[in-house]
């Protein structure tokens, strides 16, 4: 299934952005304007290295706060989108962590973006935020309330959390639950950042019948095996200086991704 109009790839290149910590958390210490800044920095070199989109989220924001932000955040994020989307001829997303899909859904819908990552989406898990429940009601629902077209990509099983509380749910169940609360797309992850997800969990929530994106820990080594089995790839620490996440994303290391695309 294609995820964008004029895709280069059959199988879409989604490049993170990493925002530099925002105004009011624990590590922020730049400027504004240096945030931006960095922020356009990596989406002209995503954009130069071949990705058919860019996903924008906070996630130097941590500790995360749990299914909601600040106005603060949602201002600082809703300028940053719009920047990116004014200057790059490039589909968006937002995610906005944790959890905080009502704020993004608003930060997509009036910046220009196509859609969201939400965690929790349907059902509910523990993760280091704590408990945190699922949200399509209020999501689609506050979607339907502004006018908004913005998609929502929903991880099956959120990465950095336990999944004990539906452990007697198989994963294809789970992915039809999604299906069912009206997803648009389902992610599919590993346990945690940068951690490889399982081909396995794709062929479980394939029977949905939603377009699957894998979500963490696509490396040039793995880029052609994970794309000839899903309609979309997120990557954010491969792509970065030395592999790690808080690091300027690398021009080389995207386009050896794009390489071995179709």
């Amino acid at each position: 299934m294609q995820l964008f109009e004029n895709q280069k790839h059959a199988c879409a290149f989604i490049g993170m952005i990493h925002l530099r910590a925002l105004p009011g958390t624990p590590e922020h210490s730049l400027s504004f304007a240096e945030i931006l800044d960095c922020a356009m920095r990596d989406a002209e070199t995503l954009s130069a290295g071949g990705c058919d989109a860019l996903l924008v989220e906070n996630m130097t924001d941590l500790p995360y706060l749990n299914g909601h932000v600040g106005p603060e955040i949602v201002s600082a994020m809703a300028i940053a989108v719009d920047r990116i989307h004014q200057r790059f001829d490039l589909p968006i997303g937002v995610q906005v962590l944790a959890a905080a899909n009502i704020e993004a859904m608003a930060v997509a819908s009036c910046a220009g973006a196509s859609f969201i990552r939400a965690e929790a989406f349907a059902y509910a898990h523990v993760a280091d935020e704590g408990l945190i429940n699922a949200s399509a009601a209020e999501v689609l629902r506050f979607r339907k309330h502004i006018g908004s077209r913005v998609k929502v990509w929903a991880d099956v099983q959120k990465k950095h959390a336990c999944h004990a509380i539906t452990s007697d749910a198989r994963l294809e169940d789970l992915a039809h639950g999604f299906a069912f609360c009206g997803a648009d797309a389902l992610i599919v992850t590993g346990v945690s950042t940068g951690c490889e997800a399982h081909l396995e969990d794709v062929a479980q929530v394939r029977p949905a019948g939603l377009p699957v994106v894998i979500g963490s820990g696509i490396t040039v080594g793995n880029a052609a095996r994970f794309a000839a089995k899903t309609d979309g790839l997120i990557v954010g620490t491969s792509i970065k200086v030395d592999g790690n996440w808080r690091n300027p994303v690398e021009l080389s290391r995207v386009k050896a991704i794009a390489d071995v695309l179709v």
